[in-house]
């Protein structure tokens, strides 16, 4: 019983795991290629939101909570805890996958007034930033130096 958890474990921690080190910003696979614009603006107000979760919490939480579930009991009781264990799994990896973040009105250098959704913290009222876009799509917003 206690090896089926350990194994179990290990492989949520295996699948939760990234190989990447670079602590920089993560670019899709295939945008990377492409020309990126910029544009620099001041922020006027930052409000505080939660960004929810994009599903893959929910999904890999789901998965381990079913795999951790099955470890339990025996015959149908096993098929019930393994049902169990996904809807909790699902569930808390719902709430994991949610992030702190901002939605950033922006007085760009040109005088036009946009507005930014950012994940994360740290971009304060009468601050220059730099937003990053490719397209129509935000790809990365940092202050500006």
């Amino acid at each position: 019983m206690i090896k089926k958890i350990l194994i179990s474990t290990s492989v949520a921690m295996l699948l939760l795991s990234g190989c990447a080190t670079n602590e920089g910003p993560e670019y899709d696979g295939s945008s990377y290629k492409q020309i990126k614009k910029y544009e620099v603006g001041t922020v006027v107000e930052n409000k505080p939101i939660v960004i929810s979760d994009d599903g893959s919490g929910s999904f890999f939480g789901m998965i381990i909570g079913a795999v951790i579930g099955s470890t339990f009991g025996s015959g149908a009781g096993s098929t019930l805890a393994a049902l169990g264990g996904g809807v909790a799994g699902h569930y808390a990896g719902k709430e994991v996958g949610k992030a702190n973040g901002a939605e950033l009105t922006v007085k760009l250098d040109n005088g036009e007034h946009i507005i930014v959704v950012v994940k994360g913290e740290g971009f304060e009222v009468n601050k220059k930033i730099q937003i990053i876009r490719s397209g129509g799509k935000v790809e990365q917003v940092r202050l500006a130096e």
